[in-house]
């Protein structure tokens, strides 16, 4: 299993994906975002649902402004990272539209208009309450198997799951609950579709699995401090990616230390 490229997207273009969904992708390429932040905008009866309006770019308003014709019915928020909720101010202002998102919103400048929950429906789409990668994550799934699973499960990558508010045995449990689902089609917030998911959310645990106990094995015999590890759990790491690869290892260890499998000793871990 390998993770799922695809070739620099058209910028400023609603490309088809599904039925009744497009997407635009966002002009903030990076080592964390890919090509860019997805936008899908579904269709409803009364007009448009947009997921996560993306970065605070004009030329990205614009272009789901266009594509929609203004006709913006919800705003949907799969969580408050700001490649996901920083056009929406924006957009509320030009469509007047109202943002739904998680009810335990951690940012202060945002309170969603229409609190969700876990099990809660929307136009057609169940909620699903999936932390991990942020505390106050949503995955929204439609009853024909498609699911929007924004950055609890990316196809290009891994999640960064940093803590406080990542928090990695939350992330097992909601891989988890996506796999005890059977969806046929992941739309992720950065990269390309996937056809029947299923193989690649058990990767995915999978790999989550082996670099918990490349860790716990790391400090069985001497205390090392998360920076140590990096060298020692990953391959050689993009010097772009080493500060969040840390972070990744920060919160399995203190999943670790929860299970009562690693204790803290100043900066380093040791197992126990």
């Amino acid at each position: 299993m390998a993770f799922h490229t695809e070739p620099e997207p058209a910028r400023d273009v609603a490309m088809p994906v599904a039925p009744g969904i497009a997407r635009i992708v966002a002009a903030n390429p990076g080592p964390m975002t890919y090509h860019g932040t997805n936008t899908y905008l579904i269709d409803a009866a009364d007009g448009t649902i947009v997921l996560d309006p993306g970065p605070d770019d004009p030329a990205h308003v614009r272009a789901i402004l266009r594509a929609t014709g203004g006709r913006v019915a919800r705003i949907l928020l799969s969580h408050t990272h700001p490649d996901h909720l920083g056009a929406l101010a924006a957009l509320r202002g030009a469509t007047g539209a109202p943002s739904l998102g998680y009810y335990r919103s951690p940012d202060p400048a945002f309170t969603p208009d229409i609190p969700l929950d876990h099990g809660d429906t929307v136009a057609g789409w169940t909620v699903l309450h999936t932390p991990g990668h942020a505390a106050e994550h949503l995955c929204f799934a439609r009853a024909d198997g498609v699911i929007l699973t924004a950055d609890h499960v990316m196809t290009w990558s891994t999640s960064v799951v940093s803590p406080p508010a990542g928090d990695m045995a939350a992330y097992f449990a909601s891989l988890r609950r996506l796999l005890a689902r059977d969806d046929r089609l992941l739309l992720p917030a950065h990269g390309p579709p996937l056809a029947e998911p299923r193989p690649y959310l058990e990767f995915l645990l999978r790999h989550r699995e082996q670099r918990e106990a490349a860790v716990l094995a790391s400090i069985a015999g001497a205390p090392r401090t998360p920076a140590a590890l990096v060298g020692m759990v990953y391959a050689p790491v993009d010097p772009r990616l080493r500060a969040a690869a840390e972070r990744n290892v920060l919160a399995h260890l203190l999943k670790l230390l929860h299970e009562g499998r690693a204790e803290r000793r100043g900066d380093a871990w040791l197992a126990v």
